[in-house]
């Protein structure tokens, strides 16, 4: 079968042997693709002027922190840790933040981490605006453009019926003063999933036509995340002449947050077969990695994540379905094919597995989280993480007054 360009910079056989010296499950962050998608990127910046930033909540990884620094301006948070993460580990970029309701108990060390401030209400914007104004941040609104261009993922679509993301036009006509405007340096809508630039144009033209009238009246506009810029086809001529549109247009300065098309397609989940048997006429392959605890996306989602050498079922020989081996009956990864048999003890490897993983992974049932290992330029291994016993532990309860 062919090799999907998800798994570009792998040796096809024998993959055992590739990874025979790491522990599994764990997952390998490619510090080549990282650097191939984080130069795209950068190439974006340069042809527009615009700012890129690091969106941590698809991917944290902070020992890679200093690679990306030289490419893009800052990160993106989501909260207080994160902020803080940015802040301590890349500093010499931008740390934006956005929460959908800030809190009273954590605002003021906030202020110590972010250079951007994004507000989702008005109300929150009243009550905390002027104290962020004062530290000399730069204060946001979080716009919703009523402008859906999903199918299918209303669980990521920021313009569902009902969100709770951002400030409609109308009640911004009802809310909004003078005073209150007066405090806002820059919007931000963020709206897509996984999309290309053409779904960025749809709601850029809503955008346009809901606030064009306060667009000269701010410095700067986040259009957020869900860009797959990296992805192959991905059509980023559109994207440079919507930034340059914008910016020359409305005179500020355009940001963008993507977290996927940072990481995408570089890193991988390694795991070992640990048990095969069978339901009627389905063979079903235990793994020693779970999609529940280490890929949740795969049941958020849901998709079936890409994996070496196989394509879905229909593809091949001999079908497994692949599953993890906690008491959930749902710990399913999905239907696959191979050309041979499948073994105890065989190493299957997952693609684009750097993203809304290592951030989001779990320990339920007292599965061991994952190691974290970075697959160097020169094709060598090193080790970043030591998790075990106490990481399960300490979540638990280790408080001791």
């Amino acid at each position: 079968m062919k090799k999907s360009a998800v798994f570009n910079g792998l040796p096809y056989e024998p993959i055992s042997e590739y990874f025979a010296n790491l522990q599994t499950p764990c997952y390998v962050i490619d510090e080549k693709r990282l650097t191939e998608n984080a130069q795209i990127l950068f190439s974006v910046m340069e042809n527009t002027g615009c700012k890129i930033l690091l969106a941590q909540k698809a991917f944290s990884n902070y020992d890679f922190y200093p690679l990306l620094s030289q490419y893009l301006s800052g990160t993106e948070a989501s909260g207080l840790y994160e902020a803080r993460l940015g802040a301590e580990e890349m500093p010499s970029g931008e740390v934006h933040v956005f929460c959908a309701a800030y809190r009273d108990d954590e605002f003021e060390e906030l202020l110590r981490y972010a250079d951007h401030i994004v507000f989702n209400s008005i109300n929150q914007l009243k009550k905390y605006g002027l104290k962020a104004k004062e530290h000399g941040k730069s204060i946001g609104l979080r716009i919703n453009p009523e402008c859906s261009t999903q199918e299918g993922h209303e669980i990521y679509d920021p313009c569902a019926k009902g969100s709770r993301l951002g400030v409609t036009r109308s009640v911004w006509d009802r809310e909004m003063t003078e005073d209150i405007l007066s405090l806002i340096d820059g919007l931000h809508f963020h709206t897509l999933c996984e999309q290309d630039s053409d779904a960025l144009e749809i709601t850029f033209k809503s955008f346009e036509q809901n606030f064009g009238d306060v667009l000269p009246r701010v410095k700067w506009l986040n259009m957020g995340g869900g860009h797959h810029i990296t992805k192959e086809g991905y059509d980023i001529k559109r994207l440079e002449s919507l930034i340059l549109h914008a910016q020359k247009k409305w005179d500020l300065c355009v940001y963008l947050e993507p977290g996927e098309a940072v990481a995408l397609n570089a890193g991988y989940l390694i795991s070992q077969v640990l048990d095969i048997v069978e339901n009627g006429d389905i063979k079903i392959a235990i793994l020693d990695t779970s999609a529940a605890c280490h890929m949740p996306d795969v049941i958020e989602m849901p998709y079936t994540p890409p994996l070496l050498g196989t394509n879905q079922a229909e593809e091949g020989a001999y079908s497994y379905r692949l599953a993890g081996p906690t008491c959930l009956s749902g710990d399913i990864i999905g239907e696959y094919s191979f050309d041979k048999p499948l073994q105890i003890g065989d190493l299957l490897v997952f693609g684009d597995m750097a993203i809304y993983t290592t951030c989001k992974n779990n320990t339920f049932n007292g599965m061991p989280l994952p190691n974290i290992y970075r697959k160097n330029i020169d094709g060598t291994f090193t080790q970043l993480s030591h998790f075990g016993y106490q990481d399960f532990k300490m979540r638990l309860g280790d408080y001791r007054g």
